[in-house]
């Protein structure tokens, strides 16, 4: 359906040139062989972490709680942002109808 399709570039972008071959030193100890090792056991086919029912209940309970927490958190800090940010724009409309009244007074 949808396939990438791989830009070719006729002409290479930079020229690369073989590094020099260094002298190869012959190894003059005992010939080296190869050996079979066994593979590797398998691994246990247990599915995972078996928790009981009471655990699995504090778990869940455990897991609440912290999503009531963190949210009341947030909800605390996104409160004390518009608190602060209203105070801000308060404070904002009073200083520019000081500033527009001393101005107009002149």
């Amino acid at each position: 359906m949808l396939r990438p399709r791989v830009p070719t570039n006729p002409l290479p972008t930079v020229v690369i040139h073989p590094a020099p071959e260094a002298p190869v030193e012959k190894h003059a100890g005992p010939p080296m062989t190869l050996s079979q090792h066994s593979p590797a056991p398998a691994a246990p086919a247990s599915g995972g972490v078996h928790l009981s029912a009471g655990a699995t209940v504090a778990a869940i309970g455990a897991g609440t709680v912290a999503v009531l927490v963190i949210g009341a958190v947030l909800v605390g800090m996104f409160l004390a942002i518009s608190i602060t940010a209203g105070s801000l724009a308060i404070v904002a409309l009073v200083a520019r109808s000081l500033l527009n009244s001393a101005h107009h007074q002149r």
